[in-house]
């Protein structure tokens, strides 16, 4: 496709105001398959046939309307990224990364990707390396193993460009001469130093840039936290460095497990303050600093689950043992538990109770 009115049409619905990805998908297919109408024939239409065809309250129709206005705006902006090298590519065009439609679905696949560079970077098999922007010393190590690998074995690393993990990976895999997808949180036409910087990559075929957004599009911490679905949904596999108990790593992990995708997280050191445990516990598949899959012994899947349950406060011997059912007396339990590193026991008006290490002064006074 390269009618730049097309792109003009596919733009217009694209940026619906407050649409769900989901319901303008379902437009798309209504429009092109099951009405068999090209977009031109569906601006033209008036909106009482807009509503009656395809089921459209009064904001929905009075949003089309003002999109209808903005075409000329968008043929204008289409055009002037075609001229500039860029590339715009619809969800039912076969450039369109099948991954991305793999994994999102019509719910969450952005009906237009605008991207620069090589296009067919979106269909190789792909990797994303994701976790804190602070990350330890050990999890930027274990970023540069995996980018390092995946150069090796053809294999794309999905950058979103963060500050930490996302941008080691980005480098790491440039410098093995490994290919990259850099997703944005903001408009491709406003990521003109990324371009400059990347520009022989970008031009040797090695970085495609994409982004979901309005061209123009500034960056915004709402768009970098819905970039994070689309870094998720272009990787064929996901390997996690390092993780909080919250936040965009977190987040998009849990969604992951969520749809069943299989997930690697890299096993921490005994002494690392992370969560990267609780998502195993979760069932992430945990791995070593090479990525490779590993066993996790019955010691350190109890240390594991004694984590996540010992994480909001205190718990009696007996409540430890309910709660993850062991086949072990209280008084036993408690001579285990007492000789754990990461954990302490502390009376409560005559009564032993057993918490983590360096309880955290908000969750102290749930208990005063």
């Amino acid at each position: 496709m390269n009618d730049v009115q097309d792109f003009a049409y596919w733009m217009a619905l694209s940026h619906l105001p407050n649409w769900r990805t989901e319901k303008v998908n379902q437009l798309i297919v209504e429009i092109l398959h099951n009405q068999e109408i090209t977009f031109a024939e569906f601006f033209n239409l008036s909106a009482e046939q807009w509503k009656k065809a395809y089921r459209l309250n009064d904001k929905e129709t009075t949003d089309l309307i003002s999109a209808r206005s903005e075409l000329a705006s968008y043929s204008f902006v289409a055009e002037s990224l075609l001229e500039q090298g860029f590339s715009l590519i619809p969800i039912n065009s076969d450039e369109y990364s099948k991954t991305l439609k793999d994994n999102l679905k019509t719910k969450q696949a952005p009906p237009l990707l605008y991207v620069k560079g090589n296009k067919k970077i979106l269909n190789e098999p792909s990797v994303a390396v994701v976790g804190s922007r602070n990350a330890s010393e050990i999890s930027l190590e274990f970023t540069r193993n995996i980018a390092q690998k995946c150069a090796h074995d053809y294999r794309a690393v999905v950058s979103g460009f963060a500050k930490g993990v996302d941008k080691l990976a980005l480098d790491a895999s440039i410098e093995f001469n490994g290919h990259s997808i850099i997703v944005l949180p903001q408009g491709i036409l406003t990521f003109s130093s990324g371009f400059k910087k990347y520009y022989q990559q970008i031009v040797a075929g090695d970085v495609l840039v994409v982004s979901t957004f309005h061209p123009k599009a500034p960056w915004s911490v709402g768009l970098a936290m819905n970039r994070n679905i689309y870094i998720y949904g272009l990787a064929k596999e996901i390997y996690v460095a390092e993780s909080d108990s919250k936040g965009g790593t977190w987040a998009g992990v849990m969604d992951g497990l969520k749809k069943r995708r299989k997930i690697y997280v890299r096993k921490p050191e005994s002494d690392e303050k992370n969560a990267n445990n609780l998502l195993i516990l979760k069932g992430a598949i945990p791995v070593n600093m090479n990525g490779d899959q590993i066993e996790i012994n019955d010691e350190d899947n109890l240390r594991i689950q004694l984590t996540e349950l010992l994480s909001s406060g205190y718990l009696t011997t007996d409540e430890i043992k309910d709660k993850l059912q062991l086949d072990i007396e209280p008084k036993e339990l408690g001579y285990f538990l007492s000789g754990l590193d990461f954990i302490e026991p502390m009376k409560i008006n005559s009564k032993k109770f057993f918490r983590l290490k360096e309880l955290s002064s908000d969750q102290t006074e749930l208990f005063q």
